[in-house]
Protein backbone atom coordinates (compact mmCIF):
# COMPACT_ATOMS: atom_id res chain seq x y z
CA UNK A 1 0.00 0.00 0.00
CA UNK A 2 1.69 3.61 -0.90
CA UNK A 3 -0.19 6.46 0.45
CA UNK A 4 0.64 9.74 -0.63
CA UNK A 5 -0.84 13.68 -0.14
CA UNK A 6 -2.42 15.03 -2.25
CA UNK A 7 -1.79 18.48 -1.54
CA UNK A 8 1.53 20.34 -0.20
CA UNK A 9 2.66 20.27 3.31
CA UNK A 10 3.42 23.14 5.19
CA UNK A 11 7.51 22.74 5.76
CA UNK A 12 7.40 26.59 6.69
CA UNK A 13 5.05 25.97 10.04
CA UNK A 14 6.50 26.66 13.08
CA UNK A 15 6.73 23.07 15.27
CA UNK A 16 6.76 23.81 19.00
CA UNK A 17 7.82 20.63 21.28
CA UNK A 18 6.86 19.56 24.77
CA UNK A 19 10.05 18.26 26.55
CA UNK A 20 13.48 18.53 25.38
CA UNK A 21 15.25 15.14 26.03
CA UNK A 22 16.99 12.89 23.61
CA UNK A 23 13.67 12.12 21.73
CA UNK A 24 12.87 16.05 21.07
CA UNK A 25 16.89 16.45 20.13
CA UNK A 26 16.46 14.10 17.52
CA UNK A 27 13.49 15.42 16.28
CA UNK A 28 14.81 19.10 16.42
CA UNK A 29 17.83 17.44 14.15
CA UNK A 30 15.53 15.34 11.56
CA UNK A 31 14.23 19.22 11.46
CA UNK A 32 17.10 21.19 10.50
CA UNK A 33 17.95 19.02 7.68
CA UNK A 34 14.90 20.68 6.44
CA UNK A 35 15.25 23.66 7.86
CA UNK A 36 11.75 23.34 9.97
CA UNK A 37 11.94 25.77 12.82
CA UNK A 38 11.09 24.37 16.03
CA UNK A 39 10.78 25.60 19.54
CA UNK A 40 11.69 24.04 22.69
CA UNK A 41 9.90 24.31 25.99
CA UNK A 42 12.16 22.62 28.56
CA UNK A 43 14.18 24.02 31.35
CA UNK A 44 18.19 24.81 31.41
CA UNK A 45 20.25 23.95 28.15
CA UNK A 46 18.43 20.77 27.65
CA UNK A 47 18.87 18.17 24.71
CA UNK A 48 17.39 19.11 22.16
CA UNK A 49 18.39 23.10 22.67
CA UNK A 50 21.95 22.41 22.13
CA UNK A 51 20.93 21.28 18.82
CA UNK A 52 18.37 23.79 17.69
CA UNK A 53 19.58 27.23 16.30
CA UNK A 54 16.73 28.68 14.18
CA UNK A 55 13.66 27.72 16.89
CA UNK A 56 12.07 30.32 19.58
CA UNK A 57 13.02 28.31 22.65
CA UNK A 58 10.83 28.73 25.65
CA UNK A 59 12.22 28.38 29.31
CA UNK A 60 10.29 26.30 32.18
CA UNK A 61 8.80 23.06 32.57
CA UNK A 62 6.91 21.11 29.62
CA UNK A 63 3.95 20.62 32.55
CA UNK A 64 3.51 24.27 33.16
CA UNK A 65 0.40 25.95 32.17
CA UNK A 66 1.85 29.47 31.53
CA UNK A 67 4.82 27.96 29.91
CA UNK A 68 3.19 25.94 27.73
CA UNK A 69 0.82 29.05 26.42
CA UNK A 70 3.76 30.94 25.76
CA UNK A 71 4.89 27.77 23.23
CA UNK A 72 1.49 27.70 21.31
CA UNK A 73 1.81 31.67 20.98
CA UNK A 74 5.23 30.97 18.81
CA UNK A 75 4.27 27.72 17.39
CA UNK A 76 1.74 26.33 14.30
CA UNK A 77 1.76 22.59 15.34
CA UNK A 78 2.52 21.55 19.04
CA UNK A 79 3.29 18.05 19.53
CA UNK A 80 4.96 15.68 22.51
CA UNK A 81 8.25 13.97 22.95
CA UNK A 82 6.79 13.26 26.27
CA UNK A 83 3.01 11.95 27.06
CA UNK A 84 3.32 13.46 30.65
CA UNK A 85 1.54 16.64 30.13
CA UNK A 86 -0.90 18.85 31.41
CA UNK A 87 -3.55 17.53 28.49
CA UNK A 88 -6.03 20.15 29.93
CA UNK A 89 -3.77 22.92 28.97
CA UNK A 90 -3.16 21.04 25.89
CA UNK A 91 -7.43 20.74 25.19
CA UNK A 92 -7.33 24.97 25.63
CA UNK A 93 -4.88 25.60 23.70
CA UNK A 94 -6.32 23.68 20.52
CA UNK A 95 -8.55 26.25 19.76
CA UNK A 96 -5.43 28.37 18.42
CA UNK A 97 -3.07 26.09 17.63
CA UNK A 98 -2.85 22.54 15.52
CA UNK A 99 -1.68 20.25 18.93
CA UNK A 100 -0.69 16.33 17.19
CA UNK A 101 -1.21 13.83 17.92
CA UNK A 102 -5.24 14.85 19.90
CA UNK A 103 -4.80 15.75 23.20
CA UNK A 104 -7.74 13.40 23.81
CA UNK A 105 -5.17 10.31 22.32
CA UNK A 106 -2.39 11.84 24.65
CA UNK A 107 -5.06 12.24 28.23
CA UNK A 108 -5.82 8.35 27.20
CA UNK A 109 -2.33 6.97 26.46
CA UNK A 110 -0.98 8.70 29.89
CA UNK A 111 -3.38 6.50 31.38
CA UNK A 112 -2.32 3.59 30.96
CA UNK A 113 -5.51 1.78 32.27
CA UNK A 114 -7.57 3.95 30.42
CA UNK A 115 -5.65 3.20 27.49
CA UNK A 116 -5.98 -0.64 28.02
CA UNK A 117 -9.63 0.06 28.43
CA UNK A 118 -9.80 1.83 25.10
CA UNK A 119 -7.78 -0.35 23.14
CA UNK A 120 -9.87 -3.28 24.71
CA UNK A 121 -13.15 -0.83 23.42
CA UNK A 122 -11.92 -1.39 19.54
CA UNK A 123 -10.79 -4.71 19.59
CA UNK A 124 -7.30 -4.52 20.32
CA UNK A 125 -5.84 -7.45 21.96
CA UNK A 126 -4.19 -6.63 25.51
CA UNK A 127 -3.59 -8.51 28.64
CA UNK A 128 -6.81 -8.45 30.87
CA UNK A 129 -6.95 -5.52 34.32
CA UNK A 130 -8.36 -4.37 36.52
CA UNK A 131 -8.44 -1.03 38.04
CA UNK A 132 -8.00 -1.16 41.99
CA UNK A 133 -10.51 1.02 43.94
CA UNK A 134 -7.93 1.83 46.70
CA UNK A 135 -4.18 0.79 47.05
CA UNK A 136 -4.75 -1.66 49.66
CA UNK A 137 -4.09 -5.50 50.12
CA UNK A 138 -7.88 -6.31 50.23
CA UNK A 139 -8.44 -4.70 46.79
CA UNK A 140 -5.10 -6.66 45.59
CA UNK A 141 -6.98 -9.62 46.88
CA UNK A 142 -9.97 -9.08 44.61
CA UNK A 143 -8.28 -8.30 41.83
CA UNK A 144 -5.74 -11.65 42.23
CA UNK A 145 -9.14 -13.77 42.70
CA UNK A 146 -10.17 -12.41 38.92
CA UNK A 147 -6.71 -12.55 37.04
CA UNK A 148 -4.77 -15.22 38.98
CA UNK A 149 -1.37 -15.28 40.30
CA UNK A 150 1.14 -14.39 39.21
CA UNK A 151 0.26 -10.81 38.19
CA UNK A 152 1.49 -7.62 37.87
CA UNK A 153 0.86 -4.81 39.32
CA UNK A 154 0.89 -1.27 37.91
CA UNK A 155 1.17 2.23 38.27
CA UNK A 156 -1.53 4.32 36.36
CA UNK A 157 0.26 7.04 35.48
CA UNK A 158 4.13 8.60 35.32
CA UNK A 159 5.59 5.16 34.51
CA UNK A 160 8.50 4.12 32.71
CA UNK A 161 11.09 1.68 31.98
CA UNK A 162 10.11 -0.24 34.71
CA UNK A 163 9.40 2.52 37.51
CA UNK A 164 5.71 1.99 38.39
CA UNK A 165 5.75 -1.80 37.99
CA UNK A 166 5.86 -4.57 40.11
CA UNK A 167 5.51 -8.58 40.05
CA UNK A 168 2.99 -10.09 42.17
CA UNK A 169 3.79 -13.82 42.74
CA UNK A 170 1.96 -15.03 45.89
CA UNK A 171 0.20 -13.55 48.40
CA UNK A 172 2.96 -12.76 49.97
CA UNK A 173 3.82 -10.24 47.84
CA UNK A 174 0.80 -8.10 48.05
CA UNK A 175 2.14 -5.81 50.88
CA UNK A 176 5.73 -5.31 49.52
CA UNK A 177 4.17 -4.33 46.18
CA UNK A 178 2.14 -2.13 47.38
CA UNK A 179 5.09 -0.65 49.40
CA UNK A 180 6.91 -0.66 46.70
CA UNK A 181 4.55 1.65 44.37
CA UNK A 182 5.03 4.17 47.10
CA UNK A 183 1.83 4.44 48.38
CA UNK A 184 0.21 5.43 44.92
CA UNK A 185 -3.27 5.53 44.85
CA UNK A 186 -3.86 5.37 41.50
CA UNK A 187 -3.24 1.19 40.28
CA UNK A 188 -4.16 -1.41 37.97
CA UNK A 189 -3.41 -5.06 38.65
CA UNK A 190 -2.62 -6.70 34.63
CA UNK A 191 -2.78 -10.56 34.04
CA UNK A 192 0.76 -11.83 33.96
CA UNK A 193 1.58 -12.74 30.28
CA UNK A 194 4.50 -15.58 29.45
CA UNK A 195 5.57 -14.25 26.44
CA UNK A 196 8.98 -15.36 24.86
CA UNK A 197 9.74 -12.36 22.98
CA UNK A 198 8.88 -8.58 23.21
CA UNK A 199 8.60 -6.70 20.10
CA UNK A 200 7.97 -3.49 18.78
CA UNK A 201 6.44 -1.58 15.82
CA UNK A 202 6.72 2.02 15.48
CA UNK A 203 3.22 3.44 13.44
CA UNK A 204 2.62 6.90 11.98
CA UNK A 205 -0.26 8.05 11.09
CA UNK A 206 -0.96 11.10 8.27
CA UNK A 207 -4.13 12.83 7.34
CA UNK A 208 -4.32 9.96 4.73
CA UNK A 209 -3.88 6.48 6.46
CA UNK A 210 -1.45 4.64 8.94
CA UNK A 211 2.18 3.58 8.03
CA UNK A 212 4.14 1.33 9.76
CA UNK A 213 8.15 0.64 10.15
CA UNK A 214 9.94 -2.92 10.50
CA UNK A 215 8.84 -5.21 13.12
CA UNK A 216 11.53 -4.80 16.14
CA UNK A 217 12.83 -7.55 18.73
CA UNK A 218 13.74 -5.68 22.04
CA UNK A 219 15.51 -6.84 24.89
CA UNK A 220 15.26 -5.60 27.98
CA UNK A 221 17.97 -5.59 31.11
CA UNK A 222 15.84 -4.30 34.48
CA UNK A 223 13.23 -3.44 32.77
CA UNK A 224 15.24 -0.42 30.51
CA UNK A 225 15.35 -1.22 26.95
CA UNK A 226 18.85 -2.62 26.55
CA UNK A 227 18.68 -3.98 22.47
CA UNK A 228 16.96 -3.97 19.87
CA UNK A 229 17.50 -6.00 16.72
CA UNK A 230 15.57 -5.05 13.44
CA UNK A 231 13.63 -7.29 11.60
CA UNK A 232 13.06 -9.41 14.90
CA UNK A 233 15.05 -12.48 14.92
CA UNK A 234 13.34 -15.77 14.73
CA UNK A 235 10.08 -14.26 13.71
CA UNK A 236 8.12 -16.02 10.86
CA UNK A 237 6.76 -14.36 8.27
CA UNK A 238 3.47 -14.54 9.29
CA UNK A 239 3.89 -13.64 12.89
CA UNK A 240 5.29 -10.27 11.72
CA UNK A 241 2.30 -9.76 9.44
CA UNK A 242 0.16 -10.32 12.52
CA UNK A 243 2.41 -7.79 14.46
CA UNK A 244 2.42 -5.31 11.86
CA UNK A 245 -1.80 -5.85 11.47
CA UNK A 246 -1.72 -5.38 15.27
CA UNK A 247 0.45 -2.27 15.79
CA UNK A 248 -1.71 -0.21 13.37
CA UNK A 249 -5.11 -1.48 14.46
CA UNK A 250 -3.82 -0.01 17.93
CA UNK A 251 -2.72 3.29 16.42
CA UNK A 252 -5.94 3.63 14.29
CA UNK A 253 -8.30 3.74 16.93
CA UNK A 254 -6.74 7.07 18.22
CA UNK A 255 -7.31 10.89 16.69
CA UNK A 256 -4.59 12.89 15.28
CA UNK A 257 -0.94 12.08 13.80
CA UNK A 258 2.37 11.27 13.90
CA UNK A 259 4.85 8.62 15.49
CA UNK A 260 3.87 6.28 17.66
CA UNK A 261 5.00 3.22 19.68
CA UNK A 262 3.52 0.30 19.98
CA UNK A 263 5.24 -2.13 22.38
CA UNK A 264 3.70 -6.01 22.20
CA UNK A 265 4.14 -9.64 24.00
CA UNK A 266 4.67 -12.52 21.44
CA UNK A 267 3.30 -15.36 23.59
CA UNK A 268 4.57 -19.00 23.63
CA UNK A 269 1.36 -20.08 21.63
CA UNK A 270 2.30 -17.22 19.43
CA UNK A 271 -0.60 -15.29 20.20
CA UNK A 272 0.60 -11.28 20.29
CA UNK A 273 -0.88 -8.73 22.85
CA UNK A 274 -0.25 -5.23 23.04
CA UNK A 275 1.92 -3.87 26.10
CA UNK A 276 1.91 -0.51 26.10
CA UNK A 277 1.77 2.75 22.97
CA UNK A 278 3.28 5.99 23.41
CA UNK A 279 1.71 8.78 21.42
CA UNK A 280 5.42 9.88 19.93
CA UNK A 281 9.07 8.67 18.67
CA UNK A 282 10.23 5.79 20.70
CA UNK A 283 13.30 4.25 21.80
CA UNK A 284 12.45 1.11 20.01
CA UNK A 285 12.79 3.19 17.09
CA UNK A 286 16.15 4.81 17.02
CA UNK A 287 17.48 2.30 14.51
CA UNK A 288 15.72 4.08 11.68
CA UNK A 289 17.94 6.84 11.39
CA UNK A 290 20.44 4.60 9.76
CA UNK A 291 18.24 1.52 8.72
CA UNK A 292 15.54 3.63 6.54
CA UNK A 293 15.16 5.71 4.50
CA UNK A 294 12.92 7.78 6.48
CA UNK A 295 13.94 8.39 10.29
CA UNK A 296 10.89 7.75 12.89
CA UNK A 297 11.49 11.86 13.18
CA UNK A 298 11.40 12.73 10.10
CA UNK A 299 8.48 10.59 9.78
CA UNK A 300 6.91 12.09 12.65
CA UNK A 301 7.57 15.65 11.21
CA UNK A 302 6.00 14.64 7.99
CA UNK A 303 2.88 13.71 9.08
CA UNK A 304 2.06 16.17 12.39
CA UNK A 305 2.77 18.83 9.10
CA UNK A 306 1.47 17.19 5.82
CA UNK A 307 4.24 16.54 3.74
CA UNK A 308 4.19 13.80 1.58
CA UNK A 309 5.18 10.01 3.26
CA UNK A 310 4.95 6.42 1.80
CA UNK A 311 4.96 2.73 3.19
CA UNK A 312 7.97 2.29 1.29
CA UNK A 313 9.70 5.17 2.87
CA UNK A 314 9.76 3.80 6.26
CA UNK A 315 10.70 0.01 4.53
CA UNK A 316 14.37 -1.07 5.99
CA UNK A 317 17.98 -0.43 3.86
CA UNK A 318 19.89 -2.58 5.88
CA UNK A 319 19.38 -5.20 9.51
CA UNK A 320 20.25 -3.11 11.93
CA UNK A 321 20.56 -3.95 15.85
CA UNK A 322 20.39 -0.91 18.53
CA UNK A 323 22.35 -0.66 21.75
CA UNK A 324 21.32 2.14 24.41
CA UNK A 325 23.91 3.06 26.01
CA UNK A 326 23.11 3.83 29.66
CA UNK A 327 25.11 5.31 32.69
CA UNK A 328 27.13 3.33 34.95
CA UNK A 329 29.18 3.88 38.55
CA UNK A 330 31.56 6.53 36.59
CA UNK A 331 30.62 9.72 36.06
CA UNK A 332 32.27 9.53 32.44
CA UNK A 333 31.25 5.81 31.88
CA UNK A 334 29.22 6.67 28.47
CA UNK A 335 32.01 8.40 26.81
CA UNK A 336 34.19 5.37 27.68
CA UNK A 337 31.51 3.25 25.54
CA UNK A 338 31.62 5.84 23.26
CA UNK A 339 35.45 6.32 22.24
CA UNK A 340 35.66 2.47 22.39
CA UNK A 341 32.52 2.35 20.15
CA UNK A 342 34.72 4.61 17.81
CA UNK A 343 37.07 2.09 17.10
CA UNK A 344 34.78 0.62 14.71
CA UNK A 345 33.29 3.11 12.42
CA UNK A 346 30.50 0.87 11.48
CA UNK A 347 29.06 1.60 14.63
CA UNK A 348 27.17 5.08 14.77
CA UNK A 349 27.68 7.13 18.36
CA UNK A 350 24.40 9.15 19.19
CA UNK A 351 25.16 10.98 22.47
CA UNK A 352 22.24 13.16 24.33
CA UNK A 353 24.52 15.55 25.82
CA UNK A 354 23.25 15.42 29.17
CA UNK A 355 26.07 15.89 31.54
CA UNK A 356 27.53 13.42 33.71
CA UNK A 357 26.40 9.94 34.15
CA UNK A 358 23.97 8.72 36.45
CA UNK A 359 23.28 4.91 36.95
CA UNK A 360 20.50 3.73 34.43
CA UNK A 361 20.40 6.95 33.20
CA UNK A 362 19.91 7.04 29.31
CA UNK A 363 23.09 9.12 27.95
CA UNK A 364 23.44 7.61 24.09
CA UNK A 365 22.82 4.99 22.28
CA UNK A 366 24.77 3.36 19.50
CA UNK A 367 23.30 1.76 15.75
CA UNK A 368 24.96 -0.31 13.59
CA UNK A 369 23.68 -1.75 10.22
CA UNK A 370 24.91 -4.78 7.80
CA UNK A 371 24.22 -7.02 5.52
CA UNK A 372 22.65 -9.14 7.43
CA UNK A 373 21.63 -9.44 11.66
CA UNK A 374 24.43 -11.90 11.92
CA UNK A 375 27.33 -9.47 11.09
CA UNK A 376 25.51 -6.15 12.95
CA UNK A 377 25.55 -8.55 15.85
CA UNK A 378 29.24 -9.81 15.44
CA UNK A 379 30.19 -6.16 15.29
CA UNK A 380 28.39 -5.23 18.14
CA UNK A 381 29.20 -7.65 20.42
CA UNK A 382 32.73 -6.27 21.70
CA UNK A 383 30.24 -3.47 23.05
CA UNK A 384 27.69 -5.55 25.01
CA UNK A 385 30.94 -7.64 26.41
CA UNK A 386 32.29 -3.56 27.36
CA UNK A 387 29.34 -2.55 29.12
CA UNK A 388 28.79 -6.24 31.15
CA UNK A 389 32.21 -6.44 32.21
CA UNK A 390 31.96 -7.02 35.81
CA UNK A 391 28.45 -6.47 36.17
CA UNK A 392 26.57 -8.89 38.67
CA UNK A 393 23.90 -10.88 37.51
CA UNK A 394 20.62 -10.28 38.90
CA UNK A 395 17.15 -11.37 38.23
CA UNK A 396 14.57 -9.10 36.22
CA UNK A 397 12.09 -8.64 38.89
CA UNK A 398 10.15 -6.08 36.88
CA UNK A 399 9.85 -7.47 34.02
CA UNK A 400 7.39 -10.50 33.48
CA UNK A 401 9.40 -13.26 32.19
CA UNK A 402 13.17 -13.06 31.08
CA UNK A 403 14.10 -13.08 27.69
CA UNK A 404 14.46 -16.70 26.44
CA UNK A 405 16.92 -18.22 23.90
CA UNK A 406 16.93 -17.47 20.18
CA UNK A 407 14.04 -19.55 18.69
CA UNK A 408 15.14 -22.47 17.21
CA UNK A 409 16.28 -23.10 13.31
CA UNK A 410 16.55 -26.76 13.25
CA UNK A 411 14.66 -29.60 13.78
CA UNK A 412 15.95 -32.70 14.75
CA UNK A 413 13.25 -35.40 14.27
CA UNK A 414 13.35 -39.09 14.65
CA UNK A 415 11.32 -42.20 15.57
CA UNK A 416 12.36 -43.39 18.44
CA UNK A 417 14.18 -42.06 21.32
CA UNK A 418 16.44 -44.93 20.52
CA UNK A 419 18.19 -43.42 17.52
CA UNK A 420 18.83 -39.93 20.14
CA UNK A 421 22.90 -41.13 21.19
CA UNK A 422 23.21 -41.82 16.88
CA UNK A 423 22.49 -38.13 17.30
CA UNK A 424 24.64 -37.18 19.21
CA UNK A 425 27.21 -35.86 17.27
CA UNK A 426 24.56 -33.79 15.44
CA UNK A 427 23.61 -31.53 18.69
CA UNK A 428 27.27 -31.04 18.99
CA UNK A 429 27.88 -29.77 15.73
CA UNK A 430 24.72 -27.68 15.95
CA UNK A 431 26.21 -26.39 19.82
CA UNK A 432 29.40 -25.61 17.81
CA UNK A 433 28.36 -23.24 15.26
CA UNK A 434 25.57 -21.33 18.06
CA UNK A 435 23.11 -23.08 15.77
CA UNK A 436 19.45 -23.11 17.75
CA UNK A 437 17.47 -26.70 17.46
CA UNK A 438 14.62 -28.46 18.88
CA UNK A 439 14.37 -31.98 19.55
CA UNK A 440 11.65 -34.03 19.03
CA UNK A 441 10.10 -37.65 18.91
CA UNK A 442 7.94 -38.51 15.85
CA UNK A 443 6.70 -42.12 14.53
CA UNK A 444 5.44 -42.06 11.12
CA UNK A 445 3.82 -45.11 12.26
CA UNK A 446 2.75 -44.89 15.81
CA UNK A 447 2.02 -41.19 15.74
CA UNK A 448 1.22 -39.81 11.91
CA UNK A 449 -1.13 -37.21 12.88
CA UNK A 450 1.33 -35.94 15.11
CA UNK A 451 3.79 -36.02 12.38
CA UNK A 452 1.66 -34.69 9.99
CA UNK A 453 0.80 -31.34 12.09
CA UNK A 454 4.13 -30.70 13.26
CA UNK A 455 5.96 -30.79 9.82
CA UNK A 456 2.97 -28.69 8.64
CA UNK A 457 3.55 -26.04 10.88
CA UNK A 458 7.48 -26.42 10.96
CA UNK A 459 8.21 -23.47 8.80
CA UNK A 460 6.02 -21.13 10.12
CA UNK A 461 7.18 -21.56 13.69
CA UNK A 462 10.44 -20.29 12.87
CA UNK A 463 12.38 -24.08 11.51
CA UNK A 464 14.62 -23.50 8.28
CA UNK A 465 15.66 -27.08 8.26
CA UNK A 466 14.53 -30.52 9.48
CA UNK A 467 17.65 -33.41 10.31
CA UNK A 468 14.86 -36.59 10.43
CA UNK A 469 16.45 -40.07 11.26
CA UNK A 470 14.70 -43.39 11.06
CA UNK A 471 16.09 -47.11 10.74
CA UNK A 472 14.64 -49.91 9.42
CA UNK A 473 11.88 -48.90 7.00
CA UNK A 474 12.76 -45.41 7.25
CA UNK A 475 9.58 -43.57 6.48
CA UNK A 476 9.96 -40.55 8.56
CA UNK A 477 12.24 -38.63 6.12
CA UNK A 478 9.98 -39.09 3.06
CA UNK A 479 6.59 -38.70 5.00
CA UNK A 480 7.79 -35.39 7.09
CA UNK A 481 8.65 -34.14 3.74
CA UNK A 482 5.89 -34.48 1.90
CA UNK A 483 4.02 -32.46 4.86
CA UNK A 484 6.72 -29.72 4.34
CA UNK A 485 8.38 -26.92 2.44
CA UNK A 486 11.75 -27.05 4.27
CA UNK A 487 14.83 -28.63 3.10
CA UNK A 488 14.69 -32.39 4.99
CA UNK A 489 18.00 -33.89 5.60
CA UNK A 490 17.43 -37.81 5.98
CA UNK A 491 19.81 -39.68 8.32
CA UNK A 492 19.59 -43.40 7.74
CA UNK A 493 20.08 -45.45 11.45
CA UNK A 494 21.36 -48.73 11.54
CA UNK A 495 18.57 -51.40 12.72
CA UNK A 496 19.21 -53.99 14.99
CA UNK A 497 18.82 -56.32 12.36
CA UNK A 498 20.64 -56.02 9.03
CA UNK A 499 23.68 -53.77 7.42
CA UNK A 500 21.17 -50.87 7.20
CA UNK A 501 21.00 -50.62 3.39
CA UNK A 502 16.99 -51.19 3.25
CA UNK A 503 17.02 -47.61 5.59
CA UNK A 504 19.64 -45.74 3.46
CA UNK A 505 17.76 -46.45 0.07
CA UNK A 506 14.24 -46.06 1.91
CA UNK A 507 15.32 -42.55 2.02
CA UNK A 508 17.32 -41.88 -1.40
CA UNK A 509 14.84 -43.39 -3.27
CA UNK A 510 12.08 -41.00 -2.97
CA UNK A 511 9.47 -40.54 -5.86
CA UNK A 512 9.71 -37.36 -8.24
CA UNK A 513 8.70 -34.12 -6.36
CA UNK A 514 9.41 -34.89 -2.75
CA UNK A 515 13.27 -34.55 -2.23
CA UNK A 516 14.83 -35.49 0.43
CA UNK A 517 18.82 -35.22 1.10
CA UNK A 518 20.50 -38.33 2.60
CA UNK A 519 23.54 -38.65 4.00
CA UNK A 520 25.34 -41.89 4.87
CA UNK A 521 24.28 -44.59 7.76
CA UNK A 522 24.67 -43.15 11.01
CA UNK A 523 26.50 -40.18 9.96
CA UNK A 524 24.55 -37.16 11.82
CA UNK A 525 27.87 -35.09 11.81
CA UNK A 526 27.46 -35.05 7.86
CA UNK A 527 23.61 -34.25 8.55
CA UNK A 528 24.25 -31.11 10.82
CA UNK A 529 26.93 -29.92 8.82
CA UNK A 530 24.98 -29.67 5.89
CA UNK A 531 22.05 -28.00 7.63
CA UNK A 532 24.87 -25.20 8.97
CA UNK A 533 25.83 -24.84 5.08
CA UNK A 534 21.56 -24.49 4.23
CA UNK A 535 21.81 -22.07 7.01
CA UNK A 536 24.82 -19.85 5.88
CA UNK A 537 23.90 -19.31 2.41
CA UNK A 538 21.48 -16.76 3.81
CA UNK A 539 23.37 -15.93 6.93
CA UNK A 540 26.41 -14.13 6.96
CA UNK A 541 27.32 -14.88 10.28
CA UNK A 542 26.76 -18.43 10.20
CA UNK A 543 28.48 -18.63 6.64
CA UNK A 544 32.10 -17.14 8.06
CA UNK A 545 31.69 -19.84 11.12
CA UNK A 546 31.94 -22.60 8.87
CA UNK A 547 34.50 -21.03 7.01
CA UNK A 548 36.31 -21.36 10.29
CA UNK A 549 35.82 -24.89 10.50
CA UNK A 550 36.67 -25.39 7.28
CA UNK A 551 40.20 -23.78 7.68
CA UNK A 552 40.52 -25.64 11.12
CA UNK A 553 39.99 -28.53 9.45
CA UNK A 554 42.22 -28.34 6.95
CA UNK A 555 44.79 -27.45 9.39
CA UNK A 556 43.84 -30.48 11.35
CA UNK A 557 45.01 -32.18 8.21
CA UNK A 558 48.23 -30.33 7.20
CA UNK A 559 49.22 -31.64 11.19
CA UNK A 560 48.74 -34.76 10.94
CA UNK A 561 50.42 -34.88 8.08
CA UNK A 562 53.75 -33.48 9.04
CA UNK A 563 53.80 -35.26 11.92
CA UNK A 564 53.56 -38.33 9.67
CA UNK A 565 56.10 -37.30 7.54
CA UNK A 566 58.44 -36.36 10.77
CA UNK A 567 57.87 -39.94 12.55
CA UNK A 568 57.16 -42.22 10.00
CA UNK A 569 54.65 -44.72 9.33
CA UNK A 570 55.66 -47.25 11.97
CA UNK A 571 55.75 -44.93 15.05
CA UNK A 572 52.72 -43.02 13.69
CA UNK A 573 50.84 -46.26 13.92
CA UNK A 574 52.30 -46.84 17.50
CA UNK A 575 51.25 -43.94 19.34
CA UNK A 576 47.75 -44.05 17.16
CA UNK A 577 47.76 -47.45 19.50
CA UNK A 578 47.42 -49.60 16.14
Amino acid sequence: MIITSTQPGDMDKRVGVLGGGQLGAMLVEAANQLRIPVNVLDVGHSSAKQVSSIGTHVEGSFKDREAIKKLAAVSDVVTVEIEHVDTTILEEISSTVDVQPSWKTIRTIQDKYAQKEYLHEYGVATAKSVQLETASVEDLEKASSILGLPLMLKSRREAYDGRGNYPVKTKEDFKHALEALGGTKSLYAEKWANFRMELAVMVVKTKDGVLSFPTTETVHENSICKLTYTPARSVSDAINRKAQDLARKAVACFQGKGAFGVEMFLLEDDTLLVNEMAPRPHNSGHYTIEACRVSQYEAHLSAILDLPLRQEDLELREPAVMLNILGGEAKDSHLQIAEAALKDRWLKVHLYGKGQARKGRKMGHITVCAPTISEAERRIQPLIDLIDKGKPAQPNTATQQPTKPTKPLVAIVMGSDSDLPKLASALQILNDFHIPYTTRITSAHRTPALLASYASSAASSGIRVVIAAAGGAAHLPGMFAAYTPLPVIGVPILPSVGDGMDSVLSILNMPRGVPVATVGLNNGVNAALLAVRILGAGDEGVRERYGKYMRETEEGVREKDRRLVEVGAEEYLERMGK
